[in-house]
């Protein structure tokens, strides 16, 4: 059964908010990076809920902030087809951004070993400078970004 998940870009004061992600154990599953970079917050897709419940839903347990899923951006699915992606514009609507409560944040034994996950706001100009994963999506924004269709 293929996984889905959501998943979005905020634009918070000067910038766009990413999760940081230092992960200096190789894992045991090949798919899973390992070293310095950043991801778009989000996660699994769970019961009933739709994409954009998804995106709202992982955005708060992940960054503590409420947001609007608006805008389809980009979707992918994974070369091993395991994995259906979905990238969301999001409006920021309220919370404080950093302090969210989600088992990465919270000393879930699960995620002891993935490393830290730690919210950060970066720059539009320097998205292009920083190992954002998927590739795939990071090259579409830069792309729009460019254009003048993200700003």
């Amino acid at each position: 059964m293929r996984r889905i998940r959501g998943a979005g870009l905020i634009k918070i004061g000067e910038g766009y908010a990413f999760i940081h992600r230092l992960n200096v154990k190789p894992s045991k599953n090949p798919n899973k990076p390992f070293g310095e970079y950043y991801v778009f917050p989000g996660g699994g897709l769970e019961g009933s809920e739709t994409i954009e419940e998804c995106v709202e839903r992982e955005i708060n347990e992940e960054l503590g902030i409420k947001v609007k899923a608006q805008k389809k951006l980009y979707e992918r699915i994974t070369e091993d087809g395991n994995m259906q992606e979905y990238l969301y514009l999001c409006n920021y609507i309220s919370g404080e951004f950093g302090t969210g409560t989600g088992p990465e944040f919270s000393n879930d034994p699960k995620y002891i070993d993935r490393g830290d996950y730690i919210p950060t706001i970066i720059k539009l100009k320097d998205i292009k400078n920083i190992n954002l994963l998927p590739k795939e999506f990071k090259d579409k924004l830069i792309l729009d970004i460019e254009k003048g269709n993200i700003n």
